[in-house]
């Protein structure tokens, strides 16, 4: 047997927030060796932030992100471990976005994006340029600084995989996937067992499914273990990262994270047994036959084990049954997780609502009611960041911390019913009835005084206009 452990995550990461970036890198890799795994998985540009938009543009963005891979190579972090980080590299003039993988303290090589999203929510061709040869591996110089620290002056960069001695690991990085022709295809014919996708997937109602039939399909008839990893979280834009790092054997799921979490780091452990992806592929006739004539793609040679051999304590991950939310799940998790990052990390106090009784505000409240749930139900499992969050928006003192929603509520969140002449008692009473289950500080408020003063002031100013046009004429 060939027993392999993997630990993929997801990360909340923030954009250009490289402190808070590296302190999350680090404790997912001391958690992924806690647990023995020998493979790291993170998300991509996770060491900048996936939103950083024309950031992106900037070489401090660039360089700082060196900075970070340099403190991560310098100390023991990729002792025993091999590790993929995502972040921006500029080769020549062209900028690219890269998996840097590396082990025991130096770069094995670096992978750059060939395919990028550029449709929908995403622009990568604004800030990044994809990689179009993938014939070779080209010789990388390193930064003067990176070079110095490691005693490493060069590393191949390209299109390839590592040949490690038990077995070959290969990135492909989120957009390729979904590609008519994915790099993982050809890779399997290369003997490429292990795929790592790094991936910045936004929240979509119900495109879980999408994804993960998307991993299985990888390897349901090729074999092979695909790992994935995704952000989760608000980054500092409009977009809500669902995580849900995974891990499929042969077209079974074999580990699944969570989807919607207020958690900064969460590790997903998986052990595989290789010797089932060999078996599959060889008892599938056409996968034999099309490996007999493969075009090559280039590797890098890596003299490292990462497999174990076996022991009786070791327990392989089994298949698992699918986590689905329900989409009214999601659609209140999703906006609630998103409104809980953006609270704690934009330094305001909580959120005003003007609360009408009517669906739109209504919906709001409900989500803001969700997130406050959330937060308390997370603070009851045991996250310290969570309730250090909660304690300082909420203003807690004497170690006092949330533990009701509706308590938690009443200190972040206040609504307004601005009535008028004009407002019927119906959604005047609905949005007290609401304002109170959610546990919200709501106040009625007449307008009527502020609208006779509007209507009086452009009255006023419509006399006078209509005076000065008179005199014109005149």
């Amino acid at each position: 047997m060939r027993l392999l452990k993997t630990a993929t995550c997801n990360l909340n990461q923030w954009a250009m927030d490289f402190d808070c970036n590296l302190k999350n890198i680090k404790e997912s890799i001391a958690k992924a060796k806690e647990a023995g795994a020998v493979i790291r998985l993170g998300p991509e540009l996770e060491i900048t932030g996936y939103g950083c938009e024309d950031h992106f543009l900037e070489l401090d963005t660039v360089n700082h992100a060196w900075e970070c891979l340099k403190e991560l190579l310098v100390g023991d972090w990729t002792d025993g471990i091999l590790c993929s980080f995502g972040m921006p590299v500029i080769n020549g003039s062209e900028r690219y976005n890269c998996q840097i993988l590396c082990m025991n303290r130096k770069i094995i090589m670096i992978r750059p994006k060939m395919w990028l999203a550029n449709d929908g929510n995403y622009r990568e061709l604004r800030w990044f340029t994809a990689w179009k040869q993938r014939d070779q591996l080209v010789n990388f110089q390193l930064p003067k600084e990176i070079s110095e620290a490691l005693s490493q002056d060069s590393v191949p960069f390209g299109y390839g995989y590592i040949q490690f001695l038990d077995t070959a690991v290969a990135a492909e990085i989120c957009e390729e996937l979904f590609t008519p022709i994915p790099p993982h295809a050809e890779l399997a014919l290369n003997g490429v067992e292990v795929f790592m996708n790094a991936s910045g997937s936004h929240h979509q109602l119900r495109k879980l499914d999408i994804r993960l039939r998307a991993f299985m399909g990888a390897t349901h008839t090729r074999g092979g273990v695909y790992m994935y990893s995704n952000h989760q979280g608000c980054d500092g834009g409009r977009l809500y990262y669902d995580g849900c790092a995974s891990v499929v054997v042969n077209g079974d799921l074999v580990a699944q994270g969570s989807q919607f979490s207020l958690k900064d780091v969460e590790v997903v452990i998986a052990q595989i047994d290789l010797e089932a992806v060999a078996s599959l592929r060889g008892s599938i006739s056409s996968f034999q036959e099309q490996a007999s004539c493969k075009t090559r793609v280039p590797f890098v040679e890596a003299r490292y084990n990462l497999c174990q051999s076996f022991n009786l304590k070791m327990c392989l991950s089994s298949p698992l049954k699918i986590k689905y939310h329900s989409p009214e799940e999601e659609i209140a998790f999703g906006p609630g997780c998103w409104l809980w990052d953006y609270l704690r990390r934009s330094g305001a106090s909580g959120f005003l609502l003007p609360l009408s009784g009517g669906a739109d505000s209504s919906c709001v409240a409900a989500i803001v009611g969700c997130m406050c749930q959330l937060v308390v139900k997370e603070i009851a499992n045991g996250d310290e960041q969570v309730k250090a969050d909660a304690i300082r928006i909420g203003q807690y003192k004497d170690g006092q911390y949330p533990t009701d929603s509706r308590e938690f509520a009443k200190r972040i969140f206040y609504t307004v019913f601005m009535g008028s002449e004009n407002s019927s008692e119906a959604t005047k009473s609905r949005a007290k009835v609401l304002a109170d289950e959610i546990g919200a500080w709501h106040l009625d408020v007449s307008i009527d005084g502020v609208i006779s003063a509007l209507l009086s002031l452009f009255q006023n100013c419509n006399r006078k206009t209509t005076t000065i046009q008179s005199r014109w004429r005149i």
